[in-house]
């Protein structure tokens, strides 16, 4: 990949018109921005929809086109920056490094009976060892699922028994804002809840908490790179839509799904997006502030910086320890070109002194991405302002993989509109239809932001396990037609930028973390003294989005006075996030004598919703005991 612009002097509307209309000869030509071992008989396959098969026929491999390409001409330029501002470490691995450390993974994977289209669970701090696992993986043909260290040991059970995996691999311990954040017990008491066991665990001590092995099951990292340090595992060449890896994301159920991703699609689609997208060269330096429990981790920490030639940084730590300018320190010392970050990180820098802004030298920086969840005007508008650097919002979802609206400055220097993510990405035929009737929306009318199929490269291919999960949960929602639900709210102006608006359905995005108030509900409910509970999300300044939870007791006496009530709130949050982990930990637990409901008994959380932002609740003529909505908005303030 030598140039970032697009070669033809087409306008983004035209790159974009080309991807729809001439869907073969527009994906042919990116697939040469990738290496393949066998060429591929055919662009794509739609003869089921609505499932997509991409580059039928080829073969390349991951690991490849991150790592083994470069060696002939960037063995010795960095490759992987790792960098904990928790335990103060700063390493950086060149590409014949990095190579040689996931030839090791690679080995010691292999060795404990791993196979091609085994599945491997990675649940595992923001660590070297973490890529070194998830590029080996790909090296080998075994499926990957990382798990985000923040879940707890019931949802990480969940994922166990969903993905079977054979091997789990994971540390003694992660860090998070100066406090040591043990792995082990975790783990153990996931696998024990789990009906599914893995044959093996591979462990890495770093040193931070005690480590009791399971004789028989447990193995060190350490020892096991010392056996295979010098040992050779050549690339294992995948069918374009073979699996590369699944990663869980919440739904409206309380069962998490299984996003299944391919191969050769993906790579394609993340070697387009670096260079129409992103911008990115080969040598410069990539920063994407994410974690690889979530999607953003595996496209723009991992794969598409390294696919691009790029060094990327793995960073541990929170954006204002030791300071607020740690991220800016970062750009300057390592002269980042491309940073990926959340609006909830900019919102907790806009906290800090904005000095720190501009105390280091941020003039590498091309351009600062955000996303995760909407990017507020006044958000926008202070980075922006305070950085002195291009802000460009992007949207996106963990099914498709890559940004779904932005600005493309790759293809065309469009103009930014704060508030808006943009404009729909080439690959995707992107409507606003009704909720009800499926009927397409003109120029500022409110819908359903939906993609007609087919589905472009690097999106999901089905539902682990489940294809008709996969079809009910994301082609059945909208009444008479074919279409993907995002199942967020949209309008677009007149000029075509799109604004997000909100879910249509009970998942909520707090702080970019997608968390489904099902997986919460039930949690809740297991608390020996609830009878029934309901969690909404609430609009956040911080966050975006916080649970808030309402829940019946089963002897309302518990929660008589303040401190009783504070007590049983506090004991409530304990079991979130011993099940689930902090990260579904709700904001408020309120208590009250029953749920708002229609005479049908379906509980009316939007309207409870609506009640805690402030807002109008609507109709309610079908509300069977309007006193629930008044203690609702009671013991929320919201007169």
């Amino acid at each position: 990949m030598t140039a970032v612009a697009n070669s033809s002097s087409s306008t983004l509307a035209d790159f974009h018109r080309r991807s729809i209309e001439d869907r073969e000869g527009f994906w042919r030509e990116q697939a040469g921005l990738i290496d393949w071992h066998r060429p591929f008989d055919q662009v794509l396959d739609y003869s089921k929809p609505p499932f997509a098969r991409w580059f039928l026929g080829g073969e390349t491999n991951l690991c490849h086109n991150a790592v083994d390409r470069h060696l002939s001409t960037q063995a010795n330029q960095p490759a992987l920056i790792f960098v904990s501002t928790e335990t103060d470490q700063e390493r950086t691995y060149t590409f014949a490094q990095l190579h040689r450390e996931v030839v090791r993974m690679a080995a010691i994977i292999q060795s404990l009976g791993v196979v091609r289209g085994d599945r491997v669970l990675i649940y595992m701090p923001m660590i070297p060892e973490a890529a070194f696992a998830m590029l080996a993986c790909a090296r080998i043909g075994a499926i990957h699922s990382v798990v985000f260290g923040g879940f707890a040991s019931h949802s990480l059970a969940s994922r166990i028994d969903d993905a079977s995996p054979k091997l789990i691999i994971s540390a003694d311990a992660g860090s998070r804002g100066g406090k040591v954040v043990p792995y082990k017990g975790l783990l153990d008491e996931g696998i024990a809840l789990a009906s599914s066991k893995p044959a093996a665990v591979l462990m890495v001590n770093r040193g931070l908490a005690p480590l009791e092995r399971v004789p028989g099951r447990d193995h060190d990292y350490a020892a096991l790179r010392e056996r295979f340090f010098e040992a050779e595992v050549p690339v294992t060449w995948l069918e374009s839509n073979e699996v590369s890896y699944t990663l869980y994301t919440s739904g409206t159920t309380g069962r998490p799904k299984g996003v299944q991703r391919d191969v050769g699609g993906y790579a394609v689609a993340l070697a387009a997006s670096m260079r129409h997208i992103f911008c990115g060269n080969p040598g410069e330096t990539y920063f994407c502030t994410s974690d690889i429990g979530w999607v953003v981790g595996h496209s723009y920490i991992i794969y598409g910086p390294l696919i691009a030639g790029m060094a990327t940084i793995l960073y541990e730590g929170l954006p204002i320890r030791p300071d607020a300018g740690i991220l800016w320190r970062l750009v300057e010392k390592y002269r980042v070109t491309v940073m990926f970050s959340a609006p909830t990180a900019v919102r907790v820098l806009k906290k800090q002194d904005p000095s720190w802004l501009t105390r280091y030298d941020t003039r590498s920086l091309r351009a600062l991405f955000l996303a995760g969840e909407p990017l507020d005007e006044p958000t926008a508008r202070w980075i922006s302002e305070g950085l002195g650097r291009p802000i460009l919002d992007n949207y996106w979802q963990t099914e498709t993989g890559w940004p779904i609206l932005t600005v493309a400055h790759g293809i065309e220097k469009t103009p930014t509109r704060f508030g808006s993510p943009g404009m729909p990405m080439y690959g995707y035929d992107l409507k606003l239809l009704h909720e009800q009737t499926g009927e397409e929306l003109g120029a500022n009318e409110k819908g359903v932001v939906a993609i007609v199929p087919p589905l472009p490269p690097g999106c999901m291919q089905t539902v682990w396990g489940d294809d008709v999960r996969f079809v009910n949960t994301y082609f059945s929602s909208i009444p008479g037609k074919l279409a993907y639900s995002t199942f967020d709210w949209g309008i677009r102006d007149a000029d075509g930028y799109y604004f997000i608006l909100g879910r249509t359905d009970d998942v909520i995005n707090v702080a970019g973390h997608r968390l489904g108030t099902r997986e919460i509900e039930e949690s809740i409910s297991s608390h020996p003294a609830v009878a029934e509970c309901a969690v909404v999300g609430v609009a956040d300044t911080l966050k975006g989005q916080v649970a808030m939870a309402f829940t019946v007791l089963k002897d309302s006496g518990m929660a008589s006075s303040p401190e009783s009530a504070m007590a049983l709130e506090g004991d409530i949050m304990a079991v979130v996030d011993r099940q689930l982990g902090a990260v579904a930990r709700p904001a408020r637990v309120f208590f009250v004598n029953g749920l708002p409901k229609t005479r049908s008994g379906k509980v009316l959380r939007r309207t409870i919703q609506a009640v805690c932002e402030g807002r109008d609740p609507g109709d309610l003529t079908t509300i069977d005991d309007p006193s629930a909505l008044e203690q609702v908005r009671g013991v929320t303030g919201k007169r």
